[in-house]
């Protein structure tokens, strides 16, 4: 079998992965838009299109629904995939919401043809139950099952064991593609637990240089954040993901006012400026079944970390624009949070470009930001008193700039590691990939140093040496013309 990336190989986004079983029989692991420097083009749809053969493709196996793992949904199936979309309970719930998101942003607002193709995804969602084994083929030449498992990334996040059989040869392969896996302690969240074993493991290194603070450390930091914009007369901006990140945060946050002894915390108003964050919202409240102990135990108690007092939505773009005003004129002290998380569109643009240029404000990052988008910016020349385009303005940046690295939902370099070693039978190979050269190059030399010590037998090797070849995708786009 070989394995090919079509995107997330030598990067952090586009995440699409190419299980090749026989010459005519493949899997697909997500199939993800590409962000920042990854992408070609940025205001270009090209680059997005599928151009690899789509004709012997099984099943697309969606690990989870941010738009970096499936953006590429509509293109897949415009090249003419005609299977099923294989995915969490959790997710299958979710991932209609993002792929409208998309097509309003990316394709058009024509609301019939938007419903068209999300009753065409509809049909194809495969809803599958965590730690229970999927037959996806069966007959003379192959035997090809997954089991999804628990990923800790966001809610419906999964890893992905692929268990393949050639029957002519008796040959079996369990390989595993961790999609993205979250960091211990994360709010709403069980942690991963490696699997039993795996033969190859396809494994995301996106903080495979770094290790997260602890959750002690982030929650005192994120409050400090915010008692500096009290004490200043001035809002926290929080750049977040509509789904996972904002849900995260609402959640520690409601910790914090719950505890807090100052008039003032009790009274801060907590704004999600984000319609698809809020739907998204209301969704985690629905799939609470699949929220992890902590939570149950303080919905037990009678607190709802998803839906509290101070907590207020901003629906239409005039109360969007009417509060952009309001916080930025009367200094009002709030937190914010917006999408999209890497300030390359969406509603906290507007926040920023009033408020970057004002030193009582607080540009809050808990999310890693891609080389190449104006969050990067943001973060890297903020803190030297820089500057940053946006919408084609350059904005000198005088609010404080901070980092709390402690809320990535990617795992540290510690957890992969142990994502690693923790197995019972750990892989012959592990291919990395979702991560910058720097990330992978750490991560492997650490990968290495663990075998050599344990005395396993493990090679490492990096997914931008198993890109898919330009012959191979202008072939592909040949083929795509024909089935279209």
């Amino acid at each position: 079998m070989n394995i090919v990336h079509h995107g997330g190989g030598a990067g952090v986004t586009g995440s699409c992965h190419r299980l090749q079983i026989a010459a005519d029989r493949a899997l697909l692991v997500d199939c993800g838009i590409f962000q920042g420097q990854d992408a070609d083009h940025l205001d270009s749809l090209e680059q997005h299109k599928v151009r690899f053969p789509v004709e012997d493709v099984l099943a697309l196996v969606v690990t989870h629904v941010h738009i970096d793992h499936i953006g590429r949904l509509p293109y897949l199936l415009a090249a003419g995939y005609q299977g099923p979309i294989l995915c969490s309970v959790p997710s299958a719930r979710l991932l209609p919401l993002v792929i409208e998101d998309a097509l309003k942003i990316g394709f058009t607002r024509d609301r019939a043809l938007i419903e068209r193709f999300l009753a065409e995804v509809q049909g194809r969602l495969v809803p599958l139950d965590y730690q229970s084994w999927h037959t996806v083929l069966d007959d003379k030449r192959h035997r090809v099952r997954i089991k999804l498992q628990r990923a800790g990334h966001i809610l419906g996040s999964a890893y992905v064991e692929v268990d393949t059989l050639d029957k002519a040869s008796g040959v079996r392969q369990r390989t595993v593609f961790s999609g993205d896996l979250g960091a211990p302690y994360a709010p709403l969240l069980p942690a991963p637990k490696p699997p039993y074993r795996a033969d190859v493991l396809v494994l995301e290194s996106t903080y495979g240089d770094r290790r997260h603070e602890d959750r002690r450390h982030r929650r005192e930091r994120l409050k400090a954040a915010i008692d500096r914009a009290l004490e200043n007369g001035g809002t926290v901006v929080i750049p977040a993901f509509s789904v996972g990140r904002t849900q995260e945060l609402l959640y520690e946050l409601e910790g914090l006012i719950h505890h807090a002894r100052s008039e003032r915390w009790r009274e801060l108003e907590i704004i999600v400026d984000s319609p698809l964050a809020a739907r998204f919202t209301e969704v985690y409240r629905e799939l609470k079944p699949w929220w992890d102990a902590e939570a149950h135990k303080k919905l037990r108690s009678g607190r709802h970390p998803l839906s509290f007092e101070n907590l207020y939505t901003v629906d239409s773009h005039q109360e969007h624009e009417q509060t952009v005003a309001y916080l930025a004129e009367t200094g009002r002290p709030a937190v914010v949070i917006a999408a999209s998380g890497m300030v390359s569109g969406g509603r906290v643009v507007n926040y920023l470009k009033r408020m970057l240029g004002d030193e009582r404000h607080c540009v809050l990052f808990t999310g890693y930001q891609v080389h190449g988008t104006p969050g990067r910016d943001i973060q890297r020349y903020g803190p030297e008193g820089g500057w940053v385009m946006l919408d084609g303005r350059r904005i000198d940046i005088r609010a404080r700039v901070e980092t709390v690295s402690g809320y990535s939902a990617h795992a540290d370099q510690l957890d992969l590691l142990n994502f690693v070693r923790r197995m019972r039978h750990p892989p012959r190979e592990v291919r990395l990939v979702h991560g910058d050269p720097h990330a992978q190059a750490a991560l492997k030399a650490k990968l290495q140093e663990w075998a050599e010590g344990a005395g396993h037998e493990l090679r490492v090797t990096l997914g931008s040496d198993y890109l898919a070849p330009n012959a191979a995708k202008d072939a592909a786009k040949d083929d795509a013309k024909a089935l279209a």
